[in-house]
């Protein structure tokens, strides 16, 4: 996708016949025209450059140039994004207000005394200078203050004119065309006075103050209009406003200070307490805490240390900071952000659709109905001034923008919104995508659980105390690299736990634990099974042990000088705010799925916790993309993952959700990107979805309907049985206000509170798959079967004749899905190997591999992943026993 600045436009005909012009260059394959913020972003390929796309968009009438690219590509996701350059407040300023204020005050000058002639002389006989005091030169007065008043508003006669000679009328064309036969009209009235007897009569058939009232009036409109899509941009100019102008960095051991935009990746610069960060950086010295609301909408300050990543337009807080700059100028997170609410409003929504084809005939088609009109009354024997008068109502009150409107200032709106809450919509077809959800899937560690092993609770033996449990145990973890010790060291280290002298005899017990001397004291630890081994387990601690394993947590057993300590629970925990967030979707009338590799046990305890609608258990990663495209025949699908490991899946579903993104917001494969680690995220983003989209139909709804009932009315339809009829200065107004309308009701957006449950805002529940039985946990072999159909559909004949052979592996040393992730990544190293499926409840790893491959070839993988394999019937490659890694 390439963007470009287009200049010219005025109406959604406009951005219909812009649109159109492109779209008619060879090669180009996808064209999005927005009107609000003046661009297109262009896909294209083959015959087609930049140099023809512009020509075409030339020769239509209008100006196009290619935007700036910046230093990195806009934001990606299946939509594409456009390389939009460097974001600056300079070029979201308002310079269209200005501009039109000080035409309306011109016009407001001259269309004063204008009125007090035609009106007040005219009708009521107010006084006037003895000089003008008589009908040639009243007229002629009024002849000249419209005359100036047109010269003044030039621009309407300029672009519309143009554009009817160039075949394709906007709807400047419709306000010209109506003041010019106002004006041509009312000058040969003025001409014919000079040879009447009675002048005073042809003072009524003057029409000089609609001319210039219709031209004053729309630029009345045309200000509103413009000062309230100023308003759209109000969340990005904030960002910007907090982005600092300079930067403190550190050069030759010296503080120089210099503009933020001339720092480059690898400076070391420094924050004070209070100041703002200049760019992403990666924290070097220094503690603190980083007020990040800008960017996340999380008002709580995040704490900083060395390793920390930091983010440009966030705020320091209390502790100076040493940093070393990262990303800068066009990379930086917050230019990632604009880019990305640029890139919404520059793309189009498919509910759009009905008001893109309206508006490619919708003036001309104005232009004949005001010819019809013309001809009807003049037929039905009306004067010529009266006819004149309808056609010229049904001109001016036509409005084409409030229809090319509708659409784009509330996604504008919507996508400001989501960006100061911390979510970013990539595109309009993403916002819109959203609201429409029927299914949620969620990626259990990292979404639902905070994706690192904790802690949860110690239980401990009789005469047993804490520290001393805690000082054996980290002693003898110390010496592994696994993720549960990992777990058992950070608790400690929190505890404030003193660390023992250095241990010896440390040695890895197969399949079972460690064991080590510590202190003078033999120490194991491990499962239940080699505390039972040992003869330490009793019946009370074997309990405890598979009540915890049913809470979907690890036990890990810890003894020395053969009596048993206790037990360190370890689980990777629940978020605190996903049960909440489940149950807000649950309520909205989203079918909710969890999708976890964990086994059914550890499933079905998160699950219990959380209040999930159904979960799938033992997933392998290419299994998250096939549920998806399985569950995506039952409705619209929306996965939340990482935007990494789940990129498959997150680009199969019809919206994909990247979760606890954080600094790195380009993540490609995502349709919708959340700052925040929190699945209230979610929720927040299908209600502000479907906020927006009741916001869109309200807005179109505004202008069909406005249109439907003006022109009529303007057309003179209740005249016969009513005798209602609408003068030109009232269509002109009507015409101003409906636009300013379709805005200000777009506005209305930035009072929504995304976070806060709506009454009645639940949706028709689709369904709940047969395939997925309702608050139950099935597993992913139940839900796919012994192999994916679609696979073996499109496999190649010879596949099917290729001999295989089906391996059978126990191992009982696997505790967590990071031991099952080494097991089968030694294995499907292994050449021939086609296919490792893991059971981690049963233990049980089944192997699907050519024939030719030798046992020893999968032992010795194994062996180099830092396993101890045991081989039990070496013949039939069965029961294979794999000790815990070292």
């Amino acid at each position: 996708m390439k963007r470009f600045n287009v200049t010219g436009m005025t109406c959604a005909a406009c951005s219909a016949h812009v649109e159109k012009a492109v779209r008619s260059v060879p090669g180009v394959t996808e064209v999005a025209v927005s009107l609000l913020t003046n661009s297109m972003t262009v896909e294209y390929g083959g015959e087609a450059t930049e140099e023809l796309i512009c020509q075409a968009v030339d020769k239509a009438g209008y100006g196009a140039s290619p935007a700036e690219s910046g230093g990195a590509s806009g934001a990606g996701g299946s939509a594409g994004a456009g390389t939009s350059g460097s974001v600056s407040a300079g070029a979201l300023e308002d310079h269209e207000t200005p501009v039109l204020k000080r035409r309306l005050i011109s016009s407001l000058v001259l269309l004063v005394p204008l009125m007090y002639v035609s009106m007040g002389f005219a009708m009521w006989g107010w006084p006037l200078p003895e000089a003008l005091a008589n009908p040639l030169a009243a007229g002629l007065l009024q002849l000249v203050l419209s005359a100036a008043v047109m010269v003044i508003n030039q621009k309407f006669f300029i672009s519309g004119f143009k554009g009817a000679l160039r075949g394709a009328p906007n709807m400047d064309t419709l306000v010209a065309m109506g003041s010019a036969a106002a004006f041509l009209y009312s000058t040969v009235m003025l001409f014919a006075m000079t040879g009447s007897a009675e002048p005073h009569h042809y003072l009524h058939e003057f029409y000089f103050e609609a001319a210039a009232m219709i031209l004053t009036l729309i630029t009345v409109g045309k200000l509103l209009e413009a000062h309230s899509k100023g308003k759209t941009t109000d969340a990005i100019k904030s960002l910007l406003k907090l982005a600092p102008k300079t930067a403190c960095v550190l050069r030759n051991g010296k503080e120089e200070v210099i503009p933020a935009d001339q720092v480059v990746t690898g400076d070391r610069f420094l924050v004070r307490p209070g100041e703002s960060i200049p760019v992403d950086g990666t924290v070097e010295e220094g503690e603190s805490a980083v007020d990040e609301s800008a960017l996340t909408g999380e008002s709580i300050p995040v704490d900083k240390a060395p390793g920390s990543t930091v983010s440009a337009a966030t705020i320091n807080q209390n502790g100076a900071l040493t940093c070393v700059a990262t990303r800068v100028g066009t990379d930086t997170t917050l230019n990632q952000i604009i880019r990305m609410v640029e890139d919404a409003a520059a793309t189009k929504a498919p509910i759009a659709k009905i008001a893109d084809k309206v508006s490619g005939i919708f003036v001309p088609a104005v232009i004949g109905i005001a010819v019809v009109v013309a001809i009807i009354w003049a037929l039905a024997g009306k004067p010529v001034g009266f006819v004149l008068a309808r056609a010229i109502s049904v001109l001016v009150i036509s409005c084409p923008c409030a229809l090319g409107l509708a659409t784009p200032v509330a996604i504008m709106v919507g996508s400001g919104l989501g960006a100061k809450n911390g979510i970013l919509f990539k595109t309009a077809a993403s916002l819109e995508a959203a609201g429409k959800t029927d299914f949620v899937v969620l990626d259990k560690t990292g979404t639902v659980t905070e994706g690192k092993p904790e802690v949860t609770g110690l239980y401990l033996a009789e005469g047993v105390s804490k520290p001393e449990l805690l000082q054996l145990a980290t002693a003898l973890e110390g010496k592994s690299e696994h993720p549960l010790a990992r777990a058992v060291l950070a608790y400690a280290a929190e505890d404030g736990c003193t660390i023992l002298p250095e241990i010896t005899d440390f040695k890895a017990l197969p399949g079972h634990g460690l064991t080590a001397t510590v202190a003078g004291r033999k120490v194991l630890g491990g499962n239940a099974a080699l505390m039972a081994e040992k003869g330490l387990l009793t019946a009370a601690f074997r309990k405890k042990g598979e009540e915890l394993a049913e809470q979907g947590k690890t036990p890990l057993f810890f003894a020395a000088e053969g009596k048993l300590l206790g037990i360190i629970a370890v689980a990777d925990v629940v978020k605190p705010d996903s049960a909440q967030a489940i149950a807000e979707l649950k309520d909205m009338g989203v079918q909710v799925v969890l999708l976890t590799g964990d086994n059914a046990r550890t499933a079905k305890a998160i699950a219990g916790q959380v209040g999930v609608d159904a979960v799938v258990s033992d997933v392998l990663p290419e299994g998250k993309e096939e549920l998806v495209r399985k569950l995506s025949d039952y409705g619209k699908v929306a996965m939340v993952g990482d935007g990494i490991n789940d990129g498959p899946a997150l680009t199969r579903a019809d919206i994909g959700i990247a979760i606890g993104a954080g600094a790195d917001v380009a993540i490609d494969a995502a349709d919708v990107v959340l700052m925040k680690s929190s699945l209230l995220d979610v929720a927040a983003a299908i209600r502000m979805s479907r906020q927006v989209l009741k916001n869109i139909r309200e807005n179109l709804f505004w202008a069909f309907f406005y249109n439907c009932i003006g022109i009529p009315l303007a057309a003179g339809a209740l005249i016969p049985a009513f005798g209602l009829q609408l003068s030109p200065m009232f269509g002109a107004a009507a015409m101003s206000l409906s636009s300013f309308c379709v805005v200000t009701n777009a506005l209305r957006l930035n009072w929504f509170k995304p976070y806060q449950p709506r009454v009645h805002e639940r949706h028709t529940q689709a369904a709940l798959p047969e395939f997925l039985a309702s608050a139950q946990t099935v597993s992913a072999p139940e839900v796919f079967g012994s192999q994916d159909s679609n696979e073996a559909a499109e496999a190649p004949s010879a596949n099917k004749e290729e001999t295989k052979m089906n391996k059978t592996l126990v191992v009982e040393g696997m505790m967590c899905m990071h031991c099952a992730a080494r097991v089968e990544k030694a294995l499907t190293a292994v050449e021939g190997v086609s296919e490792v499926k893991i059971d981690l409840e049963t233990k049980k790893v089944e192997v699907a591999a050519a024939e030719t491959v030798a046992a020893e070839a999968l032992l010795d993988a194994v062996k180099e992943a830092g396993y101890e394999p045991v081989l039990a019937e070496e013949d039939k490659l069965r029961d294979v026993h794999f000790c815990s890694m070292s």
